[in-house]
């Protein structure tokens, strides 16, 4: 019930106008690091120094035309040319959307092999994110091609909750991808993603398995402190070679046990968004946990 009102609320345009006006004092920064470039640099200073490293992501989803996402791209650039220039240990992560795929899916096919090949130029690395499961098939489709045309530096996301997940991890395989699972997090129908949290463990499980023993780079994306404690007795069982893998966490979510997992020895990357359209960013992750909501309330009143 909170989850849905906040959900709602994100959507309130006066609320909106008070949160991103207040941003700051309001607790925005714990999960978006900041608004400009140098902001974000700050950022991934930091993080790389404590241990950890990061996947970029800019934020924002549909575009209203080509032009809109070919900038985006360009930004993505600018965005690896200033890892490449600090040595940063940082990659980039992207959603098609941004891209330009509700517009057309030849442009976003463009602008991320574009990115990719700039990524190319300093041996970085780009993520393609899953989105909603209308994007599953053309988000899949795209990464084929990626790699057929010698983009090897690439991967993308599958999402545990949608039924058809495991036969697509079977179809990638030949690839020896590099993947980062994660549960899911869209709104699904139940004809297509599992309704119970305990079936989507399980499948959850099992694909981090099976991507272990099977795959090329697994990236284990989840605050689930069980599933990262079945993850490591797993992997230390089965003597999963290192930098095979690693654990993902998102910015500002849950850092004491981020820290445990860094302090633990295994690596560990932060999802650290940064730019002006972090509203609804936030608003999702007040949504996910009560303690978020605790956090936010209380920047409030501190004024």
């Amino acid at each position: 019930m909170l989850r849905a009102a906040l959900l709602s609320a994100a959507g309130n345009r006066g609320l909106a106008r008070f949160v991103t006006k207040h941003g700051r004092r309001l607790g925005a920064y714990r999960f978006v690091a900041g608004e400009t470039l140098d902001e974000f640099m700050r950022v991934v200073a930091s993080t790389n120094a404590a241990g950890m490293r990061v996947a970029a992501g800019l934020l924002g989803e549909d575009v209203a035309d080509r032009a809109a996402a070919v900038a985006v791209a360009r930004e993505y650039e600018t965005v690896l040319d200033r890892f490449a220039a600090s040595r940063a240990n940082a990659n980039v992560a992207l959603k098609l959307t941004h891209l330009g795929l509700a517009i057309d899916r030849d442009l976003a096919s463009s602008n991320v092999e574009a990115v990719a090949r700039h990524a190319g130029l300093s041996g970085n690395f780009v993520r393609i994110d899953m989105e909603q499961s209308a994007h599953t098939d053309a988000t899949l489709a795209i990464y084929r091609s990626l790699r057929a045309r010698g983009q090897h530096k690439t991967g993308t996301v599958l999402q545990a909750y949608l039924y058809r997940t495991a036969a697509d991890l079977e179809s990638l395989l030949d690839l020896s991808p590099n993947l980062r699972l994660v549960k899911g997090a869209y709104l699904e129908p139940v004809e297509i993603a599992f309704p119970n949290k305990r079936d989507v463990d399980k499948a959850y499980v099992g694909l981090i398995e099976t991507s272990l023993l099977r795959g090329g780079f697994t990236a284990i994306a989840t605050h689930d402190a069980a599933v990262i404690e079945h993850s490591i007795e797993f992997i230390r069982s089965k003597r999963v070679r290192e930098g095979t893998y690693e654990f993902q966490m998102l910015y500002g979510v849950r850092p004491r046990l981020q820290a445990d997992v860094a302090r633990r020895g295994h690596a560990l990357r932060l999802a650290v968004p940064f730019g002006s359209q972090w509203y609804p960013y936030f608003m999702r992750r007040l949504a996910e946990r009560p303690a978020n909501v605790a956090f936010f309330l209380s920047s409030m009143w501190r004024g």
